[in-house]
């Protein structure tokens, strides 16, 4: 097993790697306080509930705990004002209170999810994350949580850390191909912006990877949990350096709010941002090897590098109008100069990301 810390002072809280780690789940909690004595509540969705939740919440009652659930559709509509409203009602009729904790079982929409239900819950209860997906191992760490809002993905949020993160690999199993594909895409990232040696080593393992092997697939996460867990150690609340975990995510959370969360997932949408960003390295004057890398990385990885040539140009500029990081009227962009190295860029022109985005039409879109 693995084991990392997120550096947080008193907010620190551990991530384990693992194995059948949720047949052990009671036990973390109790090592890591969360109370008996308060009704705690797992929130998972329609895809993992029949394979994990049952035994979850036996195993949690078993010890002691008083479990309720409740399970949401499937895929990023979920992450709603509405729902929030619903899983809020469900607290309350289960009787949470301050002490109580949520479990977040999936991935990350369910983390997303659940994580702003605790945060909001009350003014903040204790969560934690059991990620079920290969894309979770980004999201479960670092305290962002969120709904979405139509114009614009995870507007609504907040920053609130789990108590701890249990990473179970005997989930990953059960994910269908396009998922381990989409949650690489993650993966390859915190290489990018932090380290070219486990960028050749995802490029020289990708079939393993693919193939989800154990070995394998425990040391990407472990290299991706790390790269993660020191970024937010030394910028928690994205004052700065955190900023870097966002590449690629300006064009692709715009490519997700056009497409209406569905037509692509989170990876899929982020691996056509990063082929976007490493064109911007071009332009800004790195190497063309940079963006050749990035590109045929991510196709190894089974990862589309073009844009649909039906999305509308307008559309997605307009998308990225309402990202977090477009302020007063310009465009900040996570820029890579070498591969394992990044820059913030705070006033990136409009017109050029127009450019590339129609460029992203006219990639070789072949694997």
């Amino acid at each position: 097993m693995h084991e990392l810390i997120v550096d947080l002072g008193a907010r620190s809280y551990p991530i384990y790697i693992g194995e059948g780690l949720l047949n052990e789940a009671s036990s973390y909690l109790i090592k890591h306080g969360i109370s008996k004595k308060s009704p705690i509540m797992i929130i998972t969705d329609e895809t993992v509930a029949p394979l994990y939740l049952n035994a979850l919440k036996q195993q949690l009652d078993e010890e002691g705990f008083t479990a309720a659930t409740a399970v949401v559709p499937t895929g990023e509509s979920s992450k709603s004002l509405s729902m929030l409203e619903s899983l809020t009602t469900k607290a309350l009729e289960a009787g949470l209170d301050r002490k109580s904790a949520i479990i977040a079982l999936g991935g990350g929409v369910v983390g997303d999810l659940a994580g702003y239900v605790a945060a909001s819950y009350m003014r903040g209860i204790k969560f934690v994350q059991m990620p079920t997906t290969i894309l979770a191992h980004d999201s479960s760490v670092g305290g962002k949580v969120a709904v979405n809002h139509p114009l614009a993905k995870n507007i609504i949020g907040a920053f609130h850390q789990p108590e701890l993160v249990l990473y179970d690999l005997l989930t990953l199993q059960s994910l269908p191909p396009r998922e381990v594909s989409a949650g690489l895409a993650e993966v390859v990232k915190h290489g990018l912006i932090w380290d070219a040696e486990f960028v050749k080593w995802c490029e020289e393992h990708a079939d393993k990877l693919l193939k989800l092997d154990s070995d394998a697939l425990g040391y990407a996460l472990y290299k991706g949990c790390s790269v993660k867990a020191e970024v937010v150690s030394r910028d928690e609340r994205e004052n700065d350096l955190r900023a870097i975990l966002n590449l690629g995510h300006t064009i692709g959370h715009a490519l997700e709010a056009v497409a209406g969360y569905n037509e692509l997932v989170h990876g899929e949408a982020i691996s056509i941002g990063m082929v976007g960003a490493a064109k911007l390295g071009v332009r800004y004057g790195a190497d063309a090897e940079l963006y050749e890398t990035t590109k045929r990385v991510l196709r190894r990885c089974g990862l589309p590098v073009r844009l649909p040539s039906h999305f509308d140009n307008d559309a997605v500029m307009a998308a990225m109008k309402h990202d977090k990081k477009f302020t007063e009227g310009t465009m900040v962009y996570i820029v890579p100069t070498h591969i394992g190295k990044v820059e913030i860029k705070p006033h990136v022109p409009v017109e050029w990301i127009r450019e590339i985005v129609e460029e992203l039409k006219q990639e070789d879109g072949e694997q």
